[in-house]
């Protein structure tokens, strides 16, 4: 096992514990807080995607494009389904350990594996159009632009891809940090840029023809004496809407940054591993804590926080209605207030636990459970 691997299991272990607090003695997660319920969520249909997450510490999310959600498991069982109704429109079994799951885009359904290939299949059909090897294991899906497919690898390196053939375009090389969490956020591309949070606590924008770098942006600085203080991963990914780029890291920052110069918006110190949520001018963000908070863009002040949830592990919060959503490791589905934060729904998804982050498309939510149970969702 290679050192930054070692790191980045250690990290991981590390992050699984806790991590907020430096007693020798944990505290146990929060027990849930009983509320008046105001939202009852109707379950429209449930599929099983195989064995989910598996027993690694993968994040693979599904991706919806037009009336279809794609899913895969850690096995490499993938899944086309009607998102209407859940009926299978394909399955295919790559036979391959897949940790980078799934984007579509194009008419491509594309997949990182442990193995450090990339994988695209046909997305009406789900035959195989390409695989192409790259310089370590993907545990973020890739992005595509219809010209060149964009991927992270672990060891930092954003590699473009020929959209039709697999090859390689183009490599950005990138040092990692001596310590990381496992995993990396999946990239954003453009017609003209590809962006990607680092392990340095940097955002980095390339050139998607020749992957020279246009500019970039530190979002966190690393602090501390111990390489584990020192942790300033952007892990959760990058969320785009309009020409703003929202971007927060762990031990670090949540800020906004024009898409096109890197130039830093508004800023707030925050620490998250699983990312943002964007809705009504506020930025909502899924803290290593537990605590949920809203941000005003404007101000970049606080409007709310929800802490009620310490220490149980939640997933990147989604915007759904007039609600937040958010999953936690016992797999409860808890729905807050956009206006302050306050519990007003409730469900349990998958006793295993809800790491992906939900999706939402007009009146219904669709939320991926790590035994693979995938639901979709509606206010009822």
């Amino acid at each position: 096992m290679t050192g930054w691997k070692q790191a980045a299991v250690l990290a991981l272990a590390v992050l699984a514990a806790g991590c907020s607090s430096n007693s020798k003695k944990e505290l146990p997660p929060a027990e849930l807080t009983k509320f008046t319920e105001e939202v009852v969520l109707k379950k429209q249909w449930s599929r099983s995607i195989g064995d989910g997450q598996g027993d690694k510490y993968n994040t693979l999310v599904p991706a919806i494009e037009n009336d279809r959600i794609y899913a895969a498991d850690v096995n490499g069982k993938v899944f086309a389904l009607n998102r209407s109704n859940g009926d299978v429109v394909w399955k295919k079994d790559l036979d391959v350990p897949v940790s980078g799951a799934v984007g579509v885009g194009y008419g491509l359904v594309m997949m990182g594996t442990l193995k450090g290939e990339v994988i695209a299949l046909d997305s009406s059909t789900g035959e195989e159009r390409w695989r192409s090897r790259v310089t370590s294991e993907v545990l973020a899906p890739p992005a595509t632009n219809g010209d060149v497919v964009v991927v992270q690898t672990q060891d930092d390196r954003l590699i473009g891809l020929d959209f039709n053939t697999g090859d390689r375009r183009w490599i950005y090389e990138s040092s990692p940090a001596v310590l990381t969490l496992r995993g990396t956020g999946a990239p954003i591309v453009t017609n003209r840029l590809a962006v990607a949070g680092l392990s340095t606590g940097k955002v980095i924008a390339v050139d998607t023809q020749n992957g020279v770098p246009v500019w970039e942006a530190r979002v966190a600085v690393p602090q501390g004496r111990s390489e584990l203080d020192r942790v300033v991963d952007i892990d959760g990914g990058l969320l785009l809407s309009g020409g703003t780029l929202y971007v927060t890291s762990y031990q670090g920052r949540v800020a906004g940054l024009d898409l096109e110069s890197g130039r830093v918006l508004w800023q707030r110190d925050a620490s998250s591993y699983v990312g943002v949520a964007q809705g009504f001018g506020n930025v909502y963000v899924s803290e290593a804590s537990g605590t949920v908070e809203s941000i005003d863009e404007r101000s970049s002040s606080a409007l709310w926080t929800n802490d009620s949830m310490a220490r149980r592990q939640l997933s990147a919060p989604e915007v759904f209605s007039s609600y937040v959503a958010v999953g936690d490791f016992e797999g409860y589905l808890h729905l807050l207030s956009q206006v302050d934060g306050r519990f007003v729904g409730r469900e349990r998804i998958d006793s295993d636990g809800l790491r992906a982050r939900p999706l939402v498309v007009g009146d219904t939510i669709y939320v991926y459970g790590n035994s693979g149970k995938l639901e979709a969702l509606t206010i009822r």
